[in-house]
């Protein structure tokens, strides 16, 4: 379970490290403009996040 938990940790440290990498200009703008939403719209994302993630997780887990 513990390798699993840290495979999984490390893949998304991957994608998330993709935007800056290929496109630093982008990720900046794509920053800038999340700096500016509200708290409720970035709980809103942070909710739909994790509501697509145990989804994701309950596809592959049966």
């Amino acid at each position: 379970m513990g390798d699993l938990l840290l495979g999984a940790l490390a893949l998304m440290l991957v994608f998330e490290g993709l935007l800056p990498f290929v496109s630093p200009a982008r990720w900046r703008r794509v920053f800038e403009r999340a700096v500016q939403l509200s708290d409720g719209q970035i709980r809103f994302i942070g909710l739909v996040s994790m509501g697509l993630g145990l989804l994701m997780l309950a596809i592959w887990h049966s």
